[in-house]
């Protein structure tokens, strides 16, 4: 730096501790200017902070915008052309509905359902991008030019012309020991700062038109990506509808579990070995023998007297008022409600069951 603009260097500084420390006031630039520095500012920082939460509108997650941020760098340092994109949270829960639909296998209903679903939330995926894609386009890039041109030369132009007032307040209370030319010099450069400055902020407000245009560019960007999402959405709930009334219509499947052994305690060949009245050994003529046995076999004819029905699969309830039993049970009927279930008793309890799960032993009597 030459001798002159060190000088110039230190004029600044010492109005400026002035001003700061010695409470001396400085050239005041007229209400019209700074009226128009305030608009200016307001805009820069509406643009500013519009830009930035656009980005957050469009990329939510601050992680995978710095990891996406940090590998396109990444690319262009190597350069790679394409980049990978932002990892759209549709893409990553229709890969998650696509892995375990395939795991349940598509001919299952819920299996097919997921993988159904998890290809629509990958077109929305594709989607989203489209609509990144526009956005910057027609929204992002033109603000950013803006903040990366004219709001760089607008705060150039005001940091330059604090600078010019600075020198020229210096001289001017100087006056008398700094040569004429010199501060007249000083007053000019101050004058046509600020020209500069004021222009350049007018310049920006003037250009309202092409920043609303640029907000209609992203209303049309996302009236595009809603009206597409509604498409594939549409489309998927009328499928998911068909999936529900056609599951809906089909006869629910009974479970055939395999057959159990079967336990007959009135048979006298299901014994399992304990003692009975026939099988005693008689040593003498009794009247008490006889009276059991014939106690037992009146027990016995009472109880096959009974309505009643042998289980031939086993059979879960399901509902409120049905009746569960094993393979082999032995139920006692109590009613038939229709043609296609009985009403009955076994284990100390009651309800009904279907006609072809049993085999009527002992029918109900009308």
């Amino acid at each position: 730096m030459s001798v002159a603009g060190l000088r110039k260097q230190f004029y600044k500084a010492s109005q400026m501790m002035s001003e700061k420390v010695g409470g001396a006031e400085g050239t005041k630039l007229d209400e019209d200017f700074k009226d128009l520095e305030k608009k200016a500012d307001v805009t820069s920082k509406a643009i500013s902070d519009v830009l930035c939460k656009t980005a957050e509108y469009l990329q939510p997650n601050p992680a995978s915008r710095a990891r996406l941020t940090m590998v396109n760098t990444m690319s262009k340092m190597r350069g790679q052309v394409k980049s990978p994109g932002y990892p759209q949270a549709e893409g990553l829960l229709g890969e998650c509905m696509l892995k375990y639909g395939r795991d349940m296998g598509e001919d299952t209903n819920f299996g097919g359902a997921l993988v159904e679903m998890g290809e629509a939330m990958k077109r929305l995926a594709e989607v989203k991008d489209s609509l990144d894609i526009d956005v910057k386009q027609n929204f992002i890039d033109p603000f950013q030019t803006i903040v990366d041109k004219d709001l760089k030369d607008i705060q150039h132009h005001l940091k330059k012309l604090e600078g010019r007032r600075l020198d020229y307040d210096y001289k001017k209370k100087r006056q008398g020991k700094i040569p004429d030319e010199e501060l007249k010099l000083a007053a000019e450069k101050f004058e046509e700062s600020k020209e500069v400055a004021e222009t350049s902020m007018q310049n920006l407000l003037d250009t309202d038109v092409e920043q609303v245009s640029q907000l209609t560019a992203l209303v049309e960007s996302q009236l595009q990506f809603h009206r597409q999402s509604v498409e594939v959405l549409e489309e998927l709930a009328k499928s998911m509808r068909e999936r529900v009334n056609k599951a809906q219509s089909q006869p629910r499947q009974k479970r055939m579990p395999a057959s159990r052994p079967s336990f007959d305690c009135l048979e006298p060949e299901d014994s399992n070995g304990g003692w009975s009245p026939s099988a005693a050994p008689s040593s003498s003529p009794s009247t008490a023998a006889p009276s059991f046995n014939r106690a037992s076999s009146r027990q016995k004819r009472n109880m096959t007297d009974q309505p009643c029905c042998k289980a031939l699969y086993d059979f879960e309830a399901e509902n409120d008022g049905e009746l569960g039993f094993y393979e082999g049970d032995v139920i006692t009927l109590t009613n038939q409600i229709d043609e296609n279930w009985f009403e009955g008793t076994v284990h100390g309890q009651t309800g009904l069951f279907p006609c072809n799960y049993v085999e009527v032993m002992v029918p109900l009597r009308h």
